[in-house]
């Protein structure tokens, strides 16, 4: 794994609230991870989430449904991707770009687009979560090559400086963010085609959005979110276990050493 960055990297990041890395991974790296990517999903059949979380059989949502295969916190079921999703190599990179002493993983998910899948409306990550930051970040790593014909990943450059912590579903209205945020819609969005590999990370409120999936073939990626030490919690459940959920008051930290583990240091 190449996972050093750059000063240029980590200014274009800052700026924009979002770099494109290549190369990330070796051929044969993807190959290891999408393997190990598509057996745990396998064995998820049926559930979003990994055992510790909330679930949600499939099908609540036939729209979103249709958007990806989403399944979160692989990582808890395949050593191969704890590896390489909680490993530090992922984990300082984030702590890096995001200028954070320390960061703890959020969430995992595999994100595969099916064939003909529909697109990601515009959205911002962060609001989803248990804690606010502005200061958080998602890594989103490419095991097929993805391509504007297939749902690559597209930014607002500098939206991240624009947003708040209101947010739109992933949805059928693909521009529901930008009624939120009108000013987000005054820049260009960059799309960010990227082979089997590469990577990019984004703050956790930067718009972001995919087009359909026009092939015949799937887009298969693997994501992460993380959290920098210290987040405190905001009174959303979003993957809390309901134990650990009703044990939490607004202001908590988010501090479990087995649930959302220090796994970056800058």
């Amino acid at each position: 794994m190449k996972s050093e960055v750059t000063e240029d990297q980590v200014r274009e990041y800052q700026e924009r609230g979002f770099v494109h890395i290549p190369g990330l991974l070796s051929p044969a790296e993807v190959a290891e991870l999408k393997a190990a990517v598509l057996e745990a999903v396998e064995m998820m059949a049926g559930r979003k989430i990994a055992p510790g979380g909330i679930d949600r059989p499939d099908g609540d949502d036939r729209y979103y449904d249709q958007v990806f295969t989403q399944r979160i916190n692989v990582s808890k079921l395949n050593q191969t991707i704890h590896r390489y999703i909680r490993g530090p190599e992922i984990g300082n990179m984030a702590s890096s770009l995001a200028r954070q002493p320390a960061m703890r993983i959020w969430l995992d998910q595999a994100l595969i687009k099916e064939p003909y899948g529909n697109p990601t409306a515009w959205h911002l990550d962060n609001p989803y979560w248990s804690f606010y930051s502005r200061d958080a970040i998602s890594i989103w790593i490419a095991l097929e090559d993805a391509t504007p014909l297939n749902g690559c990943l597209s930014f607002v450059p500098g939206s991240h400086r624009l947003a708040g912590y209101d947010n739109t579903d992933i949805g059928k209205e693909l521009a529901g963010l930008f009624k939120v945020y009108p000013r987000m819609a005054e820049t260009d969005p960059v799309a960010v085609p990227m082979p089997a590999g590469d990577c990019s990370f984004h703050n956790g409120l930067t718009a972001h959005g995919a087009g359909a999936n026009m092939t015949r073939r799937r887009r298969i990626a693997m994501t992460a979110g993380f959290m920098p030490d210290g987040s405190t919690f905001n009174g959303r459940q979003n993957i809390l276990p309901t134990a650990y959920f009703e044990s939490l008051k607004v202001g908590d930290r988010l501090c479990d050493d087995t649930m959302n583990p220090i796994v970056g240091r800058a």
